[in-house]
């Protein structure tokens, strides 16, 4: 009798023993990055286009929070310059003229395939800016104080279309045009006659976090 209670105990205990093992094999740790896919990066890009009719580069800061690797929303920031010869020794000092400005607003930038390596947006910034104009032997002359009237500023509404390379969780290269809708500005001697509107060659790069991830515990139902 004590061996038969002896032999069903250790019957049951093992049975109870080997459906735990089973009901812990049924789980699987795994890396959940690409179901968890929010994200955050600092960007930095080159800009070559035509402004005012003149060769022009331009320099972007971007910072952006990124949704399920669907849609950037953040705030970016562009800088540029041109050159041209002074054909108003009277108003501007030196032998060239620059035009000089920035500009910045509100960033959003839809996103397709951005699960794959090679994906496509179309980012767009709406925001404002000032611009002006001046001769290089002004800007070098630390005593000449800019007034107000020296500067102008503007409504831009910028467009565009990117490839992205998305190369690693924490890089990605992007490549693409842009097309700037400005309102008018007025300097002298161009007061009421021109505008920032024009196309743009683009190439960045973006650091940070585009994939966070958290690994997890499923369960599996095996067959």
């Amino acid at each position: 009798m004590n061996k038969l209670i002896l032999t069903t105990a250790v019957f049951v205990i093992s049975n109870i023993m080997f459906a735990q093992t089973n009901d812990q094999e049924e789980y699987i740790e795994f890396d959940d990055r690409k179901n968890v896919v929010h994200g955050v990066y600092l960007g930095f890009g080159g800009h070559y286009g035509r402004m005012d009719n003149q060769d022009t580069f331009l320099g972007t800061l971007k910072l952006a929070y990124v949704a399920n690797r669907k849609l950037e929303i953040g705030f970016a920031f562009t800088g540029f310059y041109n050159d041209r010869p002074n054909t108003q020794p009277n108003l501007f000092d030196g032998d060239k003229v620059l035009l000089i400005g920035g500009y910045g607003g509100f960033h959003i930038e839809p996103i397709l395939f951005g699960d794959r390596f090679i994906s496509i947006s179309f980012p767009m910034l709406i925001g404002g800016g000032i611009v002006t104009y001046r001769g290089i032997e002004t800007l070098e002359n630390e005593d000449i104080e800019l007034e107000e009237e020296d500067f102008d500023d503007f409504f831009i509404v910028e467009p565009g279309v990117n490839i992205l390379y998305n190369f690693s969780r924490y890089t990605q290269l992007e490549t693409g045009f842009r097309y700037r809708f400005t309102s008018n500005y007025n300097l002298s001697p161009f007061k009421g006659k021109d505008n920032l509107n024009g196309f743009s060659v683009v190439v960045g790069l973006k650091i940070g976090i585009f994939n966070m991830g958290r690994k997890k515990k499923i369960k599996d139902n095996f067959n």
